[in-house]
């Protein structure tokens, strides 16, 4: 079993922060792949499904951003999990926006939903760190991540949250790249296709072979005197 934890805070006033793209990306999962409809359990909104033979869980902390560790170790402990069975998807101000890095172990730098988890359950857990740019300043960075995705961000977001719901599977199964890859395919995807591919020129018309010369030695001597 594994626990898939977004973050975020709940209202809907914050439905579209950036501080709430976690929230987001596990909504997108459990959309895209049939999971149970969301119950108040942990301190959170949780739905459950599978991928193959993987009972899966969402969650998503109520406890708001600075207090999500509460609601993930209760998850944990009653799931009866271990630290490396949880995945994070948070927002990253250290990645420009549409950037994905996955991460395992180390510090919170800073965040405090992550910082709050690392209180409860240590930090031997999977990240899914989801870019949103940094405004530039750190004194600035509460503002920043507390308002609302701008328009601009809107296909760039779409594609970004289809991608993470196209590998999930790949994600829990422990194979990261796959992940990665299935994200890069919405966000930058290949642009051949055969009904694009241009055609070969055709070859150049090649001269007809000389016809071959019938007459006998004779004839030919006799033929250039006329």
């Amino acid at each position: 079993m594994k626990l898939l934890v977004g973050l975020g805070n709940p209202g809907a006033k914050y439905a579209q922060n950036r501080h709430n793209i976690g929230f987001m990306a596990v909504d997108r999962i459990a959309s895209d792949h049939g999971f149970g409809p969301w119950r108040s359990r942990f301190q959170g909104q949780v739905s459950e499904g599978r991928f193959g033979s993987e009972k899966i869980t969402l969650l998503k902390p109520e406890t708001f951003m600075n207090l999500s560790g509460q609601s993930v170790g209760e998850a944990m402990r009653y799931l009866k999990l271990e630290p490396l069975d949880v995945i994070v998807f948070h927002d990253e101000i250290d990645l420009a926006p549409g950037k994905v890095r996955l991460k395992t172990g180390g510090g919170h730098a800073g965040h405090n939903g992550l910082r709050s988890i690392h209180g409860h359950i240590g930090p031997d857990y999977d990240r899914v760190r989801l870019g949103v740019g940094h405004p530039g300043h750190k004194d600035a960075v509460p503002g920043y991540v507390l308002r609302d995705f701008p328009k601009a961000d809107a296909e760039w977001l779409d594609d970004l949250l289809r991608g993470i719901g196209d590998g999930a599977p790949d994600l829990v199964a422990g194979d990261g790249d796959k992940f990665l890859n299935a994200i890069a395919l919405r966000i930058t995807p290949s642009r051949s296709s055969p009904s694009s591919a241009k055609p070969k020129p055709a070859s150049a018309p090649q001269d007809a072979p000389a016809p071959q010369d019938e007459r006998t030695a004779l004839q030919r001597l006799v033929d250039r005197f006329k």
